[in-house]
């Protein structure tokens, strides 16, 4: 079973760079998946195009296989949070990293910063483990981590398995 964990926080907190620091960090050792979860619509595949005639005609999924590289075009209208993805989608990885989510079921980081000026975006019944701020006295009762401790931030997440 893969570790899941979405990081929330609102648009320029840093959930990016976080994210593509830990994925750094932990590819030398552990299979690692990234979930983006966008807030708007994304062109998936290129109209006239095989794959996107055959998702047009009615597959549930398409899957466009290159000399290196790999991408699937599938419905999802019902899996809309990031363990079902990972189960379906990623069972072969170790870690699954998901950006946004930040309604759905699971268990969520938030990236906050001072600078931002905006309140949480998730609260602990949410399903929030930790906090990477620069703001202590945001959920003082959770982990804190800093934006560049990708070291302990890593090692808290593999610690939950």
């Amino acid at each position: 079973m893969s570790i899941v964990i979405s990081f929330v926080g609102h648009s320029g907190a840093g959930k990016t760079t976080l994210i593509e620091k830990l994925v750094r960090h932990l590819s030398g050792n552990h299979r690692v998946s990234t979930i983006k979860h966008a807030h708007h619509k994304v062109e998936l595949d290129t109209p006239g195009k095989d794959s996107h005639r055959y998702k047009a005609a009615g597959a549930a999924m398409s899957l466009l296989l290159t000399k290196d590289a790999l991408q699937l075009v599938a419905d999802a209208k019902e899996e809309r949070n990031p363990e079902a993805l990972a189960s379906r989608y990623m069972s072969d990885s170790d870690i699954v990293l998901a950006e946004g989510f930040s309604h759905a079921p699971g268990a969520k980081i938030e990236v906050l910063r001072r600078a931002c000026n905006r309140p949480p975006r998730c609260e602990i019944k949410d399903g929030l483990i930790a906090m990477v701020t620069d703001m202590d006295e945001v959920y003082p009762g959770l982990p804190h981590f800093g934006l560049e401790e990708i070291e302990r931030i890593a090692q808290f997440m593999l610690n939950r398995k």
